[in-house]
């Protein structure tokens, strides 16, 4: 018996408002999952990712359903999700239009010593989000 990876799991407090920012992110959630008629949405939604991946997210309440007085952890998190752009000019168009919109910037687009073009974001419930392309060599000089 071999295990596969399959899906990344997110806990998340609004699903509305979390279904919403991985949509600005090109995220392609079923409609109704962030709850079409004013509702808090469904307790669980899933995008199906490039080579069969998903991305779940689930709320908290989900959660405690099967672990009771489950609570988020404290302090920052530790993962993040990485999304490749096609140019460094894209991470920085990308970074300001979603800062525009009222997405949470952490960390505003840099030229990284490992030879990327790199910008950090935060969805609704801090999880990380980075965005970042490879930089051309005569930019690492």
């Amino acid at each position: 018996m071999t295990a596969r990876f399959n899906a990344i799991s997110l806990i998340v407090s609004d699903m509305a408002a979390s279904v919403a920012f991985y949509r600005r992110l090109g995220f392609a959630f079923p409609e109704g999952s962030e709850g079409s008629d004013g509702s808090e949405g469904q307790p669980h939604a899933e995008a199906e990712l490039p080579g069969g991946i998903r991305l779940l997210l689930d709320t908290e309440e989900s959660i405690r359903s099967f672990t009771p007085g489950w609570q988020p952890p404290a302090g920052g998190g530790r993962h993040s999700l990485a999304l490749l752009c096609d140019t460094p000019a894209e991470v920085d168009a990308f970074y300001a239009e979603l800062t525009g919109a009222g997405c949470k910037g952490e960390r505003e687009p840099w030229d990284a010593p490992w030879g990327q073009r790199y910008a950090v974001l935060g969805d609704p419930d801090g999880h990380g989000v980075d965005l970042f392309a490879p930089l051309a060599a005569q930019e690492r000089e």
